[in-house]
């Protein structure tokens, strides 16, 4: 499934043909980020449009690109027993600084719409456990991500 699934966006999406790496990681990346805008059953514009925004600039796709990926990744997200999979990846490809990145976009996403699900939350804590994030970068992206929505408010 995985390699049908990666074989079909290098076709489709021609972001870096010759990187199956970072197509993977691109993959990988998303799916974590669908599984929190999933997570509280209300899939709400504004966080597909941010999670849209975070996948162009992170992974330097344009719009269609983009549009594509989480599309794909909602559909292996569906599909996937569990996200070790995804955050094995994101281990095995990605620095300390990458992964707080990550963390920081889970968050974002989840106050996207103006409210923290607790199931957003239990998504998000799951995520940097398997991402090997230590607990206190757990709580201050929450905090930046809190406080960034408060903001714009």
């Amino acid at each position: 499934m995985i390699t049908k699934l990666k074989s079909w966006l290098e076709d489709n999406l021609n972001s870096r043909p010759d990187d199956e790496n970072e197509l993977q990681l691109d993959l990988a990346t998303a799916v974590l980020y669908c599984e929190v805008i999933r997570a509280d059953h209300d899939l709400d514009e504004q966080e597909q449009a941010l999670m849209q925004s975070m996948l162009m600039s992170q992974f330097q796709l344009c719009e269609s690109q983009a549009k594509e990926l989480i599309h794909s990744s909602g559909d292996e997200a569906k599909h996937a027993a569990d996200l070790v999979s995804f955050t094995r990846l994101v281990n095995a490809r990605c620095e300390a600084e990458q992964k707080n990145l990550i963390l920081e976009n889970l968050w974002q996403l989840a106050y996207a719409d103006d409210h923290l699900d607790p199931h957003e939350e239990h998504i998000i804590r799951r995520i940097a456990d398997l991402l090997y994030l230590p607990h206190s970068q757990f709580i201050q992206a929450k905090l930046r991500a809190q406080q960034a929505n408060d903001e714009k408010g």
